[in-house]
């Protein structure tokens, strides 16, 4: 099966210059703890919940001055909306990651999570329960390792 045929094709998303607080509201209100910080809808950073957490008010940073382009992760892995699911899953697996943006022609065309592997009916409960296992597994390649 192929990305496109489980990814969520609506995709929020920010510009860098975006103010923190306007970013959490915007996962408040679509319900969702990333969103993909764009340049002419090009990705340039995620930014997720646990990001805003950590490098924003655990760093007392002003969350109505701070651009997102200071609290995204800027190391972004991607997949094309026309490889197959177990690439995504094994990009999820080998950088130890729940989301995935998914680029075509270096445009942000949507994302796949592992709560979309788990609401699709071709994808299999042991695959979805692999990859988490896979995403929380901790060895020397992960991005945990010191």
């Amino acid at each position: 099966m192929k990305v496109k045929e489980c990814m969520c094709k609506e995709v929020a998303c920010v510009k860098p210059d975006s103010k923190v607080t306007d970013v959490a509201k915007l996962m408040l209100n679509k319900h969702v703890g990333c969103i993909p910080v764009c340049d002419n809808n090009k990705v340039v950073g995620l930014v997720t919940d646990r990001d805003l957490i950590l490098r924003t008010l655990a760093c007392e940073k002003d969350i109505k001055q701070t651009p997102v382009s200071e609290v995204m992760t800027t190391k972004v892995f991607n997949v094309s909306p026309d490889a197959e699911v177990s690439e995504a899953q094994k990009i999820m697996c080998d950088c130890q990651i729940r989301r995935v943006p998914v680029v075509e022609n270096d445009l942000l065309v949507g994302i796949i999570t592992v709560g979309d592997l788990a609401n699709n009916e071709n994808v299999t409960s042991k695959e979805v329960s692999d990859t988490v296992e896979g995403i929380c597994k901790c060895n020397n390649n992960s991005k945990n390792a010191e």
